[in-house]
């Protein structure tokens, strides 16, 4: 009699699947509101749009990923964290042009699934989405036997907000003398581990579990800490100022994400020293002899977001970021030029 071949001997299985939805059930449910229309398992997911309090309301969408940061997670083999990396990634960007986030979803692709390790890397992104005010709608678990290296993954998201249109930001009302407001981050966040991973755990052969006194902690925990998502924040200072600009610090560092929104013609001026930066940025300076300039280029040195603002709104600024439990810093302004100088 012939031999019956099954989906599981082809390395997918379906069973475990079931239970790692089953797992995730609560994480996804806590960041339900009444706007979410369907539950977990549905084919399409349903957001009532609650827009009667705007004008002209417009969708701004995001999509992003964690990138190489997931190879520390892979070391330590804690995954409950890289989901708000995700989250963050996509939330902190529509939070940019003044959105108002909405809902999340997720894709997550691995070679074989636990169910334990993708219920963890769900409550990371239900706690993002928490933090980022956004209700989880749905999302798409892939298991593709042979196409990832055993024990790892990949992760994306995709976030909506709306906004109104006559409040949307896009820089074209930045002028010359503006304030540059920052707000801290919390370190790497999710960008420039492919540098990180070469200077720490190639070069200095460095494990993630080292204790690291100029730290004060392991290695691993240092370059694992979350993104932080600033919706709060962001939902803090439009309750009285439309700011002229938002930048979300990413991947490129200052001198590849602040020019993006800044009108031809006007530059920007930093002053290096007017923020606390975190211990990590000095620690992997050091370590690998990386200039300053290289620093700012890949790296967000300390600051997570910046909002451009009129001298006449700066001390509301600073007093609403504060009410939200941020510490803002004035770290620069707006001059006549082109890109970013460091002061």
């Amino acid at each position: 009699m012939e031999e019956k071949i099954t989906y599981k001997d082809a390395g997918v299985d379906t069973v475990e699947g079931q239970r790692a939805v089953s797992l995730m059930k609560d994480h996804v449910k806590k960041t339900f509101n009444p706007n979410v229309l369907t539950g977990l398992g549905s084919f399409g997911s349903l957001f009532k749009l609650d827009i009667n309090n705007m004008k002209e309301p417009v969708l701004v969408a995001g999509t992003d990923g964690v990138g190489t940061k997931l190879k520390i997670a892979f070391l330590m083999d804690k995954h409950d964290t890289v989901g708000q990396d995700c989250v963050a990634m996509c939330v902190n960007d529509i939070l940019c042009q003044g959105a108002e986030p909405l809902f999340f979803l997720d894709y997550i692709a691995t070679g074989h699934v636990k169910a334990e390790k993708i219920a963890d890397i769900v409550k990371g992104i239900a706690d993002g989405c928490v933090l980022g005010e956004c209700a989880l709608v749905g999302g798409e678990t892939a298991e593709m036997p042979d196409f990832y290296t055993e024990g790892e993954y990949d992760m994306a998201g995709f976030a909506v907000g709306v906004a109104d249109r006559s409040k949307i930001i896009d820089g074209s009302k930045i002028k010359k003398g503006d304030a540059v407001i920052g707000i801290s981050s919390s370190g790497f966040h999710s960008n420039g581990y492919s540098l990180v991973r070469k200077v720490f755990l190639e070069k200095m052969e460095k494990n993630v579990n080292d204790y690291v006194d100029d730290l004060g902690e392991t290695l691993g925990e240092a370059l694992l800490r979350p993104t932080r998502i600033y919706t709060k924040a962001c939902k803090a200072v439009a309750k009285e100022v439309t700011p002229a600009g938002i930048i979300h610090i990413t991947g490129g560092g200052f001198f590849e994400n602040i020019p993006r929104i800044i009108p031809e013609g006007l530059g920007v001026k930093i002053n290096v020293g007017t923020w606390d930066v975190p211990k990590i940025f000095g620690y992997i300076a050091k370590c690998a002899g990386i200039e300053e300039k290289e620093m700012f280029s890949t790296f967000n040195m300390g600051i997570g977001m910046m909002f451009i603002v009129d001298q006449s709104e700066k001390d509301a600024v600073m007093r609403l970021l504060k009410e939200s439990g941020e510490t803002p810093f004035e770290i620069g302004e707006i001059i006549d030029g082109d890109g970013v100088t460091l002061c």
